[in-house]
């Protein structure tokens, strides 16, 4: 064994350790990598650079941003509706419906984007069919899981495993090449979860408390949000007329926070949005939530110019029709932790204010601007539906965990859908057809999809997940490093004669369990970069073809059924459906030795050897 060869691998063994306590970040570590192999000598600076230029992460990138534009149009949400209206009243139904919906939308966009989206859809539902979310969220992380081995763009580990068969000088997979594995897993993922639901069902108190659907009653009481409602007109002397709201500055200096203003404009009354740039006018009557000292509202009146309004219900009730109110939670990776509800910024970038703050269940009231955010923290906002309906569609950082009953009287229709999926069939034609490289028609259906406007080219940036792109930039380098080293043949030499006489299924077996083992504690992309190599020379070694290691390799990556923390979309189902980590074991172990044998039995079939 070389020296750059330990070197190598010590470099490996350290960004893995790195991987699983996530100091520094993920991206981070890539380029560390980046910078050390090319300073120690291992490979060039081209060489280590080259990911940069590999036309699958260009691929990748487009994928985000047709997913996010599905998002934007609301092609899941009325997916959820069909589900609703489909399901009827059977539960069977339901997860049946829900995880082929989820399966075959996330074949076409970012699984973790789909699960997100769908969540407050089964929380609805859930709660209109009285059954317990913990019956239904599993089901849902799961399908958008096997949503990966649907397609080949369905999830970046697919991709990566293409694109190192491509450089190999092998045959790559084609669009659909994926499709019959994934099916088969799907099948089976739906007839198992059908038995394992009775392993997760609630107790009867769950059940009776995901029966009733919350309302703006419930949330009020729950985040003590009662008596701090004020409707103020502005008199004509008041010394806020002319001015900006920004300029105006009431929650810094009166402890009060506009969250709508009531104006008449040709006869009929308007609600606005609480924009730093919206001009008072003398008339125009404030919708205010005062968190502040009260002890000195009528000197506040008296000083602004202000004249209290009688109320007609609890906390603007009766503006429910215009005026929303929505439960934001925060992910584990979201930026936001650590930072205060003042630091967030809601207001300037989505046009709502956040109101109430619960930790551990329990509403935080005094402190509350201040306090900083932790995970599992949930944040009541408010304004406009039309703002919370964009924020389930642009937030990455936070998800909208539920909405009020209220929601269905205002709910909008999103007219771009359509144009959204002639985009993606598009896409999907050019693919199969093979009239153009993948990556080419991933980029047509992103100029399609902002010419008609299914997505702006801000949004198009934001939905870029740079740390999943700079991580396989990063990873890419330590395949050829391993290779030019002797590390790939040294981890060969080592399969085939432990299980060379055993036979070829024995070694699918091994290099599944070894992909889906090494996917519990890194990225499931790190994952099929350094396994790809390794299974494509193990086929080289045995003379067999390399496309059936291959696969075993990229269905074992997005086989991530094992514990809450190995993958996001588990991570993601944790706290809407109260599980614990058991759950997942109890659940998702069982569930991987189904899918390793029917995938072991199921790719030496279809790809032979």
């Amino acid at each position: 064994m070389s020296l750059q060869l330990i070197w190598v691998l010590f470099l490996l063994a350290t960004a893995v350790a790195l991987f699983v306590v996530n100091r520094p970040r993920m991206d981070v570590v890539a380029l560390l990598v980046m910078v050390a192999l090319p300073l120690s000598g291992v490979l060039s600076v081209q060489e280590s650079l080259a990911g940069f230029a590999d036309p699958n992460v260009i691929l990748i990138a487009a994928l985000f941003v047709i997913g996010e534009a599905l998002v934007r149009t609301g092609v899941a949400f009325r997916i959820g509706e069909w589900l609703t209206r489909r399901a009827g009243a059977s539960e069977t139904r339901l997860l049946v419906l829900l995880m082929l919906a989820v399966a075959g939308l996330g074949s076409v966009m970012s699984s973790t984007g789909v699960v997100a989206i769908f969540i407050p859809v089964v929380l609805s539902i859930a709660a209109r069919l009285h059954v317990s979310p913990r019956r239904l969220m599993m089901p849902l992380s799961f399908a958008g899981l096997i949503s990966g081995m649907l397609t080949l763009v369905a999830t970046a580990p697919n991709v990566v495993v293409h694109s190192e068969l491509v450089r190999e000088g092998a045959e790559g997979f084609s669009f659909f090449s994926f499709t019959p594995f994934g099916l088969v897993v799907l099948a089976l993922g739906v007839g198992y979860m059908l038995v394992a639901r009775r392993w997760l069902g609630g107790d009867d108190d769950e059940a009776g408390h995901n029966a009733k659907r919350r309302t703006f009653r419930d949330l009020i009481r729950d985040y003590q949000l009662a008596g701090r409602e004020r409707r103020l007109r502005i008199r004509n002397d008041s010394q806020l007329v002319g001015m900006s709201l920004g300029d105006v500055e009431l929650r810094a200096r009166a402890g009060t926070n506009v969250v709508a203003i009531e104006r008449m404009t040709h006869f009929r009354l308007k609600i606005l949005g609480p924009g730093a740039n919206v001009v008072l006018h003398a008339g125009d009557v404030l919708l205010v939530d005062i968190y502040g000292e009260r002890s000195d509202l009528l000197g506040m009146y008296h000083e602004y110019g202000l004249e209290p309004l009688s109320l007609q219900g609890d906390y603007f009730t009766e503006r429910a029709h215009e005026v929303g109110l929505a439960e934001v939670t925060l992910p584990p990776e979201s930026a936001l932790l650590g930072k205060s509800v003042l630091e967030l910024g809601f207001r300037s970038q989505y046009g709502l204010n956040v109101v109430g703050l619960r930790r551990n269940r329990e509403a935080l009231v005094e402190g509350m601007l201040d306090a900083k955010l932790k995970v599992g923290d949930t944040l009541l906002v408010i304004g406009a539906w039309k703002d919370i309906r964009q924020l389930q569609t642009r937030g990455r950082d936070f998800l909208v965990l539920s909405l009020p009953a209220e929601v269905d009287e205002a709910a909008p229709a999103i007219s771009q859908a359509p144009h959204a999926l002639f985009s993606l069939a598009v896409m999907v034609i050019l693919m199969v057809s093979g009239l153009v490289p993948n990556v080419m028609a991933a980029l047509i259906a992103c100029l399609l999809m902002g010419a008609f406007r299914c997505i702006d080219m801000d949004s198009a940036y934001r939905s870029i997940h740079w740390q999943s792109l700079l991580l396989i930039v990063g990873m890419l380098p330590f395949a050829l490093a391993l290779q030019k080293t002797g590390g790939i043949d040294l981890a060969v030499n080592g399969l085939v004669s432990l299980l060379g006489d055993a036979g070829p299924h024995a070694i699918l077996a091994c290099l599944f369990l070894l992909t889906a083992l090494t996917g519990l504690f890194i990225s499931n992309t790190a994952t099929a970069v350094l396994m790809a190599p390794v299974a494509i020379a193990t086929a080289k070694a045995l003379g067999a073809s390399p496309q059936p290691f291959a696969m075993i390799v990229a269905l074992a990556a997005s086989a991530a059924f094992m514990t809450p923390i190995s993958s996001p979309v588990n991570t993601l189902v944790l706290g809407p459906g109260r599980y614990r980590f058991g759950d997942f074991v109890k659940v998702g172990v069982p569930f991987t030795i189904l899918v390793m044998i029917v995938s072991v039995l199921l790719v030496p079939w279809l790809l032979p050897l």
